[in-house]
């Protein structure tokens, strides 16, 4: 149901309710009238001429009050506008007069019938309505019958749907009639803005705030306002509560316009544009603008708003100066984005290029594009010869360079005053290309590429013999840079004492992955051992770490060592005394020879921890190695794992600090455990596979 207009004017307050107009279909205007009154709105709008006060002849129709009322005019079903409906009450005003001899000789029967005291009375009233930047004048015939003809009483009211505005306007509307017989009628309202919807700027941050209750749930919508299509709104979203959203600084352009509206039906929507004069939307907009080439001449300024700008075209030359305006200067167009244009050319050429010059309030904004540098490449360093108008044998040719436009045929010291009589052979010979021709002159593109000093040669020649033996020093750096990245390798064999020993040893193999080394342990192939068997994997990982230059270290436990002795007194273990996965069992086979015959420095180290095995422990024949005391010996060990071309003393230690916190939780539970330190080996065939 319609609301009110006082009642409108209290819910729009800082956090507003929901309101429901009532919604009109269409654009057409109508008006209607009290029971019993008669009305007709005149088509299109009048002119608003209140004339002067005239005397009334008699009863006369005159408005006494007007009324309005917000509802909405709607043309699609999200597309409506806030409208002002207004009702003008009318009353009869004056009455009939009697003549005077009547009124002294008293009212004598008249045979000829008079007009009746008490007809239909009949009135033009006008309503004229103003709200920047819209004035309307339009024209109402009303007709009161005679039963309703009371002199000073009310007849009714005419309502007129409606006067279209924005929400925050102050409207003003009058009402006479013609002719006028009474001051005309005015009325003024302000009306109602949504205050709930406002832009904050703090230096280059742009905040969008709507500050409506937490309940409350609307729509949000970016769009671009532009002049040519319909309105498609770039982003949107349905929020709830108080919102502060932020602006990318770049998205704001002088369209940028922001509509919110609540998510209920028929509510009313409304829209701002804050950033019409803003100096940082122009720049934006100028940013954002970019020209593109329509083949085979045409090109068009892309940019999501209309800016007032103008075109023309200049020749850029390689050495990135200042585009310089063609001689003669083609005529300047003027720019309507989105619309394709054509150039006054024959020929495109890659220094070919658009300048785009705009000037908002006291900000000179300038873009330039080379739009065939795509499709022809690069620019090049040809001379653009201008060749000026007059009879075939009196034509002048000058070159345009940035000092100005020079004479071919000239003492000056440039370039082409230089060059001038074989560019005027290069042009008679057609070796130019002609970009443009008209009565003015013409112009020619010639190249200059034959022209460069032979020196430049030279220079191309040594920077490929440089270039060839950096190439050369690389491939032969490439191992070792191959070699240093991923770290020299390392083979770890140990006897499994048990299951902590494992552990231990375990998070050795994981700390030297990180020094770094290449680190090979039977831990970590338990399903290649299985398929190969200990032997064969053993042969196949000690071949390849030799031949890499890597090391194989032999850590020694109590359980080693008693395994050592075994093979050393008595040639061997029984076969199958050990398990399937015991590589250390099955590699003494191949590193007693290698012990034997000399064979093992440079090729072995071994290790033991501390606490867990003394030094004398470790048989006589595997000191020929160098053997270290884990973590206690750890830099050198880790030097001798990583060899002459390891890091530099300090970094060694600090490498070394962080093998010895990561070996110590599993050495401390080792030593804890009963009957570990200084154990015997401690296991048979009954011990199975450690997997």
């Amino acid at each position: 149901m319609p609301m009110p207009w006082f009642l409108l004017s209290l819910a729009l307050g800082r956090s507003p309710v929901v309101l429901s107009l009532e919604r009109l279909e269409g654009l057409q205007d109508a008006a209607r009238c009290s029971p019993g009154l008669s009305c007709h709105l005149w088509d299109g709008d009048v002119v608003c001429l209140p004339g002067s006060i005239v005397s009334a002849p008699g009863p006369v129709l005159v408005p006494t009050s007007l009324q309005t009322e917000l509802v909405r005019r709607c043309y699609q079903e999200t597309d409506c506008d806030l409208c002002v409906r207004v009702a003008v009450h009318l009353a009869v005003h004056g009455h009939w007069e009697k003549p005077e001899d009547e009124e002294k000789l008293g009212r004598a029967a008249d045979p000829e019938p008079e007009e009746p005291r008490n007809a239909s009375l009949q009135a033009q009233v006008v309503l004229s309505f103003q709200a920047y930047p819209t004035a309307r004048c339009v024209l109402l015939e009303v007709q009161v019958p005679a039963a309703l003809v009371q002199p000073g009483q009310s007849v009714g009211s005419v309502v007129f749907d409606c006067f279209e505005a924005a929400l925050g306007t102050e409207v003003q509307i009058w009402s006479y009639t013609q002719p006028r017989y009474q001051k005309e009628l005015n009325l003024t309202r302000q009306l109602p803005a949504l205050p709930w919807l406002s832009v904050t700027a703090d230096g280059d941050n742009v905040h969008l705030v709507l500050d409506v209750s937490e309940e409350q749930s609307f729509g949000l919508s970016l769009y671009w306002n532009q002049v040519q299509g319909p309105v498609k709104p770039w982003w949107h979203r349905n929020l709830t509560g108080p919102q502060t959203i932020p602006l990318n600084q770049t998205d704001i352009v002088p369209c940028l316009c922001i509509q919110a509206w609540p998510l209920e039906p028929d509510s009313v929507r409304t829209s701002i544009c804050p950033f019409t004069e803003d100096p940082r939307a122009h720049r934006n907009l100028w940013r954002a603008a970019r020209l593109q080439l329509l083949p085979p001449r045409g090109w068009r300024l892309d940019a999501p708003c209309s800016l007032h700008a103008q075109a023309t075209l200049c020749w850029q030359a390689p050495s990135r100066g200042p585009c310089q305006p063609l001689v003669p200067p083609l005529p300047r167009e003027n720019v309507t984005v989105n619309m394709a244009l054509e150039f006054p050319l024959l020929k495109g050429h890659p220094n070919l290029c658009v300048q785009q010059v705009s000037s908002w309030e006291k900000m000179q904004l300038q873009l330039q594009e080379c739009l065939w540098a795509d499709s022809l490449g690069p620019l090049k360093d040809d001379m653009l010869l201008v060749e000026a108008g007059g009879p075939q044998d009196n034509r002048s040719f000058c070159a345009l360079e940035p000092s100005g436009c020079t004479p071919l045929l000239s003492r000056a010291s440039t370039r082409a005053a230089r060059l001038g009589e074989q560019l005027l052979q290069d042009l008679h010979s057609g070796q130019c290309l002609q970009l443009w021709d008209d009565d003015l002159g013409a112009l020619w593109a010639c190249p200059m590429d034959k022209y460069i000093h032979q020196r430049w040669v030279l220079v191309w020649l040594a920077c490929l013999l440089f270039a060839a033996a950096l190439f050369l020093l690389f491939l032969l750096k490439k191992d070792h840079v191959k070699a240093a990245a991923t770290g020299r390798a390392a083979l770890l064999l140990y006897s499994a004492d048990d299951a902590g020993f494992e552990r231990l040893v375990g998070a050795l193999a994981s700390a030297l992955c990180q020094v770094p080394l290449r680190v090979a342990v039977d831990l970590w192939s338990r399903r290649e051992l299985s398929a190969q068997g200990p032997l064969a994997w053993f042969h196949a990982q000690r071949r390849r770490t030799v031949q890499e230059g890597g090391l194989v270290v032999l850590i020694f436990s109590p359980g080693a060592v008693a395994l050592c002795h075994e093979w050393l007194q008595d040639a061997g273990p029984a076969p199958g005394a050990h398990g399937p996965h015991d590589a250390f069992a099955a590699s003494l086979s191949c590193v007693l020879p290698d012990f034997l015959q000399g064979r093992a420095p440079g090729r072995y180290v071994g290790a033991y921890f501390d606490g867990l095995l003394h030094a004398d422990a470790v048989p006589a024949l595997f000191r020929a190695v160098p053997v270290f005391s884990l973590p206690s010996q750890l830099p050198a060990f880790l030097g001798s794992l990583q060899g002459p071309r390891g890091p530099r003393p300090g970094r060694l230690g600090e490498r070394a600090e962080q093998v010895a916190r990561a070996l110590q939780p599993a050495l401390d539970s080792c030593l804890r455990t009963p009957g570990t330190a200084g154990m015997g080996r401690g296991m048979g065939p009954e011990a199975g596979d450690r997997t």
